[in-house]
């Protein structure tokens, strides 16, 4: 077992960071996380875990969960790409990000691990997998969350080349697995096609994707082999939505989607969304934006995690069919 040693998990109450906390519980370190007292700790609750309350926000609760601790794991992210006013991405995914990178920098960190987004990475032409280095090739269509994690990851790059703070900055993919209890949103999607209510796919449609215990694994490897001021790809393979789907219907014994539908339908949906948003005057999750996201991923090359955190992912097919399965039986204990 690794030496015992003090972390905190900022963010511990979402899918990842709750697996994260987890995966240092285990390995037996002292834990503690910061949460929000407003937060649903479900996916922690059965670990013996340090609490402290507090949001990125209150310096006072930042610094004092932070003192002693060897290592930050930062799981904080605001995810509503949806959001027709788009301040609160920013206050939250950069302004509220900066603050604590202020604090760490102060803290004698030996390492901050920082949870991106592939939507960070560059997007492969001509049936080639993006790497990190490659340069983002996509400035503009990805909307204000895409712009506001791109300045959040440049936030904290830039702390590591300047200020000397040890962080490292992981590009999580879409993650799937068990215990995702709220659930994410392309969580909801898995359970909906296990449950039998999606009957069709949409042809062209695919996504990079991961095991969350996977992912997790990752971010603690990156605390002890991670080079600061390096980013890293944590997704495990390009899955179609027609697999996607079909995987996590056929894991619970349903039929699998059989009807593909145009991209275009999707797009004109997306243009429907977004122009009753406008009318409405409220946020819609499906408009052209969140659309265009789906349309723009493409390949990504995980090697330079394997290679120099030691990372080697299991088939993310298996995490969508164990996600299955703990929608299935949750619904069944609630329905019982």
């Amino acid at each position: 077992m690794a030496d015992r040693r003090t972390v905190l998990v900022m963010g511990a109450s979402g899918f990842l960071g709750s697996h994260v906390t987890r995966q240092l519980v285990d390995r037996g370190d002292r834990v503690r996380v910061l949460l929000r007292r407003s937060s649903s700790s479900r996916g922690i609750d059965d670990l013996d875990v340090e609490r402290h309350y507090g949001d990125i926000f209150d310096e006072d609760a930042v610094r004092t969960a932070m003192a002693g601790c060897s290592a930050v794991f930062y799981c904080v992210v605001d995810t509503r790409a949806w959001l027709r006013d788009p301040a609160p991405l920013f206050r939250t995914n950069v302004e509220g990000l900066r603050g604590v990178l202020d604090i760490a920098v102060e803290a004698g960190l030996q390492s901050f691990v920082f949870t991106s987004t592939i939507g960070a990475v560059a997007v492969g032409k001509n049936g080639r997998s993006a790497a990190e280095d490659d340069p983002f090739n996509w400035p503009g269509k990805g909307g204000p969350y895409i712009e506001s994690r791109r300045q959040a990851e440049d936030l904290v790059l830039r702390y590591a080349r300047e200020c000397g703070l040890p962080a490292v900055a992981m590009c999580v993919s879409n993650t799937y697995g068990p215990l995702d209890w709220q659930p994410t949103p392309h969580g909801a999607m898995i359970a909906a096609a296990a449950l039998g209510r999606i009957p069709v796919y949409f042809n062209g449609v695919g996504s990079e994707v991961v095991g969350v215990e996977d992912a997790a694994q990752a971010l603690v490897l990156a605390a002890e082999h991670g080079t600061a001021g390096e980013r890293y790809i944590v997704s495990e393979r390009y899955i179609t939505q027609r697999e996607l789907f079909g995987t996590a219907a056929q894991s619970v014994g349903r039929v699998a989607p059989r009807i593909g539908l145009p991209m275009g339908l999707l797009y004109a949906v997306g243009a429907v969304g977004g122009l009753l948003g406008t009318l409405l005057r409220r946020d819609t999750p499906v408009n052209l934006t969140s659309v265009r996201l789906l349309d723009l991923t493409s390949p990504l090359d995980h090697a330079k995690a394997t290679r120099e955190l030691g990372w080697q992912p299991r088939p993310a097919t298996e995490a969508i069919g164990r996600a299955a399965e703990f929608y299935v039986q949750r619904y069944r204990k609630a329905s019982a």
